[in-house]
């Protein structure tokens, strides 16, 4: 317990610093400050660090669910509070800046600091609600190779339910069936990371997603979190078991679960392969999967092909421009675009290559699909990143220009 503490003290003293920077302001800047504020920040302060001291120092794979939902919670007010604390000594900051010339501070600087502060804790508390709105987006993907018979055909993808962090509340994953449903789409594909840490979160959700229903089947792979590697098991043993459960439940569930397997679908002479592959990831997430076991053939013949993959990365460092890999469409999850993204500004192009949306390679030979998810993990919220379902709808003809954004490797 000693590092953790240890790694938390340089934020304990910029948070005190923050608290005691907006004390002095608000003290100086408003009547009774003094009386009211002084005391207020201090007490404020004080609980924050420890709850700060109670995140960092839970021992997380081995707490239960209930603890880790409270967990969650606890660290997205900490953070809404001080990002929206930060905000306002930034703001107040620049108000201060005609004064290093002997000059009055600009007028109502901190008036506007208190409210950018007060709109970004705001904006915070809508990325709670935004997390229950579902975003349908209809992509028509045009590719030459593909076979007439699949022109015209419908492909659903949901990704990332981590329904551990729904508790026992079926809600939101039961409307997101309904809407799925709805699409009526001719095949249902999940890329990944149905729950948090371990099997038993899926229990209460088994007969909702057993809803899901297409005519040419549910298809479904493995995500980072799904093989138990976020909980403390007792043996080795355990932890097998808790896999081979989740399997057989996706199974039971009426979902066709592509564990470095493939399927071929057939209509009017034609056919098209979905492979799916468990999870492929950069560092620190375990490799577990293998596309040549999936596959078990020629990756260069020209059968159409769409790879289900949860972590995007897998394209990026294994599929584009690779010539010997003839796959036309990979469906991937994971990124979660962070959960933060208002129209294209986000920060995960920080963490990831491809982290939303559709993407190919400089020649155009692989395209890449990134669903950003329904879920949530980490923070009970989706600031502007809204639960997306994708349905795609396969036309045969030319790709139109800029259909995708050209991912450069070189920029690696």
């Amino acid at each position: 317990m000693r590092l953790p503490l240890i790694l938390a003290l340089p934020f304990l003293i910029i948070n005190a610093l923050i608290d005691w920077y907006i004390c002095r302001a608000v003290s100086r800047r408003c009547r009774h400050g003094r009386r009211f504020w002084k005391p207020f920040a201090l007490w404020s302060s004080v609980l924050l660090a420890a709850g700060f001291i109670l995140i960092i120092c839970w021992p997380k794979k081995g707490a239960g669910d209930t603890g880790l939902e409270w967990l969650m919670w606890m660290l997205y007010i900490y953070s809404s509070i001080y990002l929206s604390k930060i905000i306002f000594i930034i703001f107040d900051l620049i108000g201060k800046i005609p004064q290093l010339w002997h000059k009055k501070r600009i007028p109502g600087s901190s008036a506007a600091a208190g409210v950018l502060s007060t709109a970004t804790f705001i904006m915070m508390l809508w990325g709670i609600f935004n997390a229950r709105n579902i975003d349908i987006r209809q992509i028509e993907y045009r590719h030459p190779a593909l076979p007439e018979a699949f022109d015209g055909m419908t492909i659903a993808q949901i990704s990332d339910l981590h329904v551990g962090t729904y508790g026992s509340d079926t809600t939101f994953v039961s409307a997101l069936v309904d809407s799925v449903n709805a699409l009526r789409p001719d095949v249902i594909v999940f890329t990944g990371d149905i729950v948090n840490r371990h099997t038993s979160e899926i229990e209460p959700f088994t007969t909702v997603l057993s809803r899901l229903n297409a005519p040419q089947g549910v298809y479904s792979v493995l995500g980072n979190h799904d093989y138990g590697d976020y909980y403390h098991w007792a043996s080795q043993a355990d932890k097998d078991a808790n896999q081979q459960m989740l399997n057989s439940t996706e199974r039971a569930m009426g979902w066709q679960l592509l564990n470095n397997e493939n399927r071929t679908l057939r209509a009017g002479g034609d056919s098209i392969v979905i492979i799916g592959v468990e999870n492929i990831g950069d560092f620190p997430f375990p490799r577990y999967g293998d596309l040549d076991k999936a596959y078990d053939g020629d990756l260069e013949n020209p059968v159409f092909k769409i790879l289900l993959s949860h972590n995007p990365a897998h394209w990026t460092e294994d599929i584009a421009q690779s010539p010997d890999k003839n796959i036309a469409l990979t469906l991937a999850g994971h990124t979660h675009a962070m959960q933060f993204a208002l129209g294209r500004v986000s920060p995960a192009p920080l963490r990831y290559k491809t982290w939303g949306g559709m993407y190919t390679d400089p020649d155009g030979a692989h395209d890449l699909y990134v669903n950003i998810g329904a879920g949530e993990v980490a923070i009970p919220a989706r600031i502007g990143a809204t639960p997306e379902v994708t349905l795609f709808t396969l036309r045969k003809g030319e790709k139109t220009p800029g259909h995708a954004r050209v991912y450069q490797p070189t920029d690696e």
